[in-house]
């Protein structure tokens, strides 16, 4: 009898170790890559926006950005730290400073603006374009207030990029 009550607690310790190391001592899942992205456009264009839907924020409150706001959005197998500059003419001409270690461009565009408006963004997007630490990276272009009655068709911003190759940049 006794043997058998040695081979039950053993057996109990085997089973109790296993549920223990299962629950317990599982490594922590491997990180998500990350990359960082810069997103840029004309005050007005939605980055602020844009952002806080990426993030699952309210958008009650948005308020124009002015210098630069930071956001990590996180996605199943990735993480993005998206550097969203202003785009008011004071700071647009600090955008540069930021494009350091960039992976990325994500340019926002008011698809409902005037010519005017859509003028000066395409002088931006094509200074992008060409800037040196940009020139290589992926761009997005995203056509935003889509839903404006006077918004264009977003195949009309794709027609602001004459220079540069489609392989690297995608419109929505």
């Amino acid at each position: 009898m006794s043997e058998c009550v040695r081979l039950c607690q053993a057996f109990c310790r085997m089973g109790f170790y296993t549920c223990f190391r299962i629950l317990c001592c599982r490594a922590p899942p491997p990180p998500r890559p990350e990359y960082d992205v810069v997103c840029i456009g004309l005050t007005g264009a939605g980055k602020t926006s844009l952002l806080s839907c990426l993030c699952n924020e309210g958008s009650d409150a948005i308020v124009p950005t002015t210098g630069f706001n930071i956001k990590a959005v996180p996605f199943h197998n990735a993480v993005l730290n998206v550097k969203e500059l202003g785009g008011a003419n004071n700071i647009k001409k600090y955008w540069s400073r930021y494009y350091q270690g960039s992976q990325g461009v994500i340019f926002v565009l008011d698809s409902a603006s005037s010519e005017g408006d859509m003028e000066v963004a395409r002088k931006e997007l094509h200074a992008a374009l060409q800037h040196p630490q940009l020139s290589t990276l992926p761009f997005l272009i995203l056509a935003n207030h889509q839903d404006k009655p006077a918004a264009r068709s977003p195949q009309e911003p794709e027609n602001m990029e004459s220079q540069r190759s489609s392989e690297h940049m995608e419109v929505l």
